[in-house]
């Protein structure tokens, strides 16, 4: 099914994108594989070609529009026609909202958002004259839920699950299918490169004082699949190529705490609530200030 088609993957030099790139290869896909770091996808290029792949990496800023635009043509250029396109980029953020700038704003719906435009707008011509093709973002659970401390993130991942939400309306019945992913946690530099400094200390200081807070007060916690590797997500974007579908959740109950969520917002924040205390709590620590104290 796959054999031959032209998939444009952004975001591609490490993490999901890398692992989407070598599974579509071996799939017999020809990828162009598109992000900042030229060494990194080089090597990646070469790997896939070693194993018997097609792979042309390109290397890109997808937060400039010139860039982006020019990655879907070079694909064309290169092989005739694009398929797929796997908005894959993506940066986060750790910042409260008091503390959270504006360029930190500007900078997450510069790289989480824009790029939708600039490249879906660039490949929508191709893939209507052939009558055929496959839109997908890979978003986050942050484009579905809450989560403290990366409010910029949240906003713009919520904006590109929407953007997706209003592009399946305009394809309807066109052939073309768009997708939108939702990850949870995943084994990725993700955590490691956000702005306003890594989230790993936030993220392994505050386990035990959520653990602790949640026994304290009998609070259960959401039932979501931990971290997961980085290949799993990208089977399942695979899957969801083979059998396009408007949402794909990849970690275990991530699907149902979102519907929970839909259903009743509350009963869902009281679910997240001693995360969001023992994270407040480490945050405080972590930028040495203390909760404002709020007025009654």
């Amino acid at each position: 099914m796959l054999e031959g088609k032209v998939a444009v993957i952004t975001g591609a030099s490490s993490g999901i994108g890398a692992s989407l790139s070598r599974l579509l290869a071996n799939e017999k896909v020809m990828v162009v594989m598109g992000a900042r770091r030229k060494s990194n996808l080089e090597s990646l290029a070469r790997e896939i070609r070693a194993a018997g792949g097609v792979a042309l990496p390109i290397q890109c800023d997808v937060t400039i529009r010139e860039d982006a635009e020019q990655l879907v043509h070079d694909a064309v250029e290169a092989y005739g026609r694009i398929d797929l396109l796997i908005n894959n980029a993506g940066r986060g953020h750790l910042s409260s909202v008091e503390d959270t700038t504006d360029a930190m704003i500007e900078n997450m719906f510069a790289v989480n958002v824009y790029p939708l435009w600039y490249t879906v707008r660039a490949a929508l011509p191709y893939m209507k004259e052939q009558g055929s093709g496959h839109l997908i973002t890979v978003a986050s659970m942050a484009g579905k839920i809450g989560y403290p401390y990366n409010s910029a993130y949240v906003a713009a991942k919520h904006a590109a699950v929407g953007f997706m939400h209003a592009l399946r309306q305009e394809l309807a019945e066109t052939g073309i299918h768009a997708s939108v992913v939702c990850p949870a946690g995943v084994l990725t530099e993700w955590a490691m490169v956000t702005e306003g400094g890594s989230m790993l200390p936030l993220f392994s200081e505050s386990g035990p004082i959520i653990k602790r807070i949640a026994t304290e007060r009998g609070l259960s916690l959401p039932k979501i699949e931990g971290v997961i590797h980085p290949d799993v997500v990208a089977q399942k974007i695979l899957d969801c190529i083979r059998h396009p579908a408007a949402e794909v959740y990849t970690h275990a109950g991530s699907k149902e705490f979102v519907e929970l969520a839909s259903r009743d917002r509350e009963a869902a924040e009281r679910q997240q609530l001693a995360v969001v205390l023992g994270e407040r709590e480490v945050y405080g620590r972590l930028t040495a200030k203390t909760p404002r104290r709020q007025e009654r």
